[in-house]
């Protein structure tokens, strides 16, 4: 049986020192394995950038960078006022690629998203007018203050990367992520995500108030009017290559099968009342190699599966009544579950 240390929980991610990377010079003629700790240079200044602006929130930090560079979209959760659209803009800012932002409201339309057709009196042709989806870096603020309709225009974009206007089909340019927030559904006038649309989300992240000495960080920070600025530390061209280094990770089939393992034993513990599917499988995979990429590897462990398991799961699982009556949570639920699956040995 294996289980998790507070320091595993939601997705803190320390990689093992023995498997970090040492640091070499970048030299034009460089070679794959200097390439690799470019990379990984890259990773660390984000890192650690993200950390000076976004204060006491380093899980957070750690899962929408991983998310980045395993090319796949976040959900982020919070209380208003915990820092989720500054730390996207943040990251935006870094980045270096295009940025857009679109704030749903209920009156939002799916057209305001996506784009449409105009008819030109000058030219009498009807002209594409592209909507804020054409871009690399996607903030979706308050998702969930939108109505179903208008979620729904993202599923194709987050899906296939590409648009659909008026039977026209336009790709989008490499990279494409989507970084939505979203208050938590309790509060009023808000619209629960279909699980069509959840499930196209890599990973859930949850934003919760930081300890009292981040917090007296912050407020100082704040109050005192210190302006942090923001470095460009990385262009698009360089995310995708880190993307594609992500993708070359290896992964060796006694590992797979822990994360499959891990994602079919969420149909059947008891107080689970909808599994995850296979997507939630290849999800696990993909994050523990971002993971592992993060910490100078090019393998994965079954600790980067049980570091991604938490984020990566949270949102594609609904509990049964009895156990939310309980008190229970979708957390305790998930670190329960995975003390229960036996892991290979390392």
């Amino acid at each position: 049986m294996n289980s998790m240390n507070p320091e595993q929980e939601e997705g803190n991610y320390a990689p093992p020192k023995e498997t970090a990377v040492p640091q070499q010079p970048i030299s034009e003629s460089m070679t794959e394995e200097r390439q690799e700790s470019a990379s990984l240079e890259v990773i660390k200044k984000m890192r650690s950038q993200l950390q000076h602006l976004v204060i006491g929130q380093s899980n957070a930090i750690d899962q929408v960078i991983a998310c980045l560079i395993a090319g796949g979209h976040i959900l982020l959760e919070g209380k208003p006022g915990l820092g989720k659209t500054f730390l996207v803009n943040s990251l935006a800012r870094m980045f270096g690629g295009a940025y857009g932002r679109v704030q749903f409201t209920p009156d939002l339309m799916p057209a305001d998203v996506t784009g449409f057709t105009l008819f030109d009196m000058k030219s009498q042709t009807f002209k594409v007018r592209k909507g804020p989806v054409f871009t690399n870096l996607l903030l979706a603020d308050e998702i969930n203050r939108a109505p179903a309709k208008t979620q729904a225009a993202l599923l194709e974009v987050m899906q296939e990367r590409q648009v659909t206007i008026d039977g026209d089909c336009m790709k989008l340019d490499p990279p494409f992520m989507t970084l939505a927030t979203q208050n938590p559904i309790e509060q009023e006038g808000t619209y629960p995500l279909p699980e069509a649309q959840l499930d196209r989300f890599l990973m859930k992240v949850v934003m919760d108030f930081p300890d009292h000495k981040s917090e007296v960080e912050v407020v100082q920070a704040v109050t005192s009017g210190a302006h942090s600025e923001v470095d460009v530390i990385c262009d698009p061209a360089m995310v995708v290559s880190i993307q594609k280094e992500v993708l070359n990770v290896r992964a060796v089939p006694e590992v797979v099968d822990y994360a499959v393992n891990l994602t079919r034993a969420t149909r059947s513990a008891q107080g689970i009342r909808l599994g995850a599917g296979t997507r939630g499988a290849i999800s696990l995979v993909a994050v523990a190699k971002a993971y592992a990429v993060m910490g100078g590897r090019d393998f994965i462990m079954p600790d980067d599966v049980k570091y991604a398991a938490i984020p990566v799961l949270r949102h594609r699982i609904q509990l049964a009544p009895e156990l939310a009556i309980s008190g229970q949570t979708i957390d305790d639920a998930l670190a329960t579950l995975i003390a229960s699956v036996e892991a290979p040995r390392q």
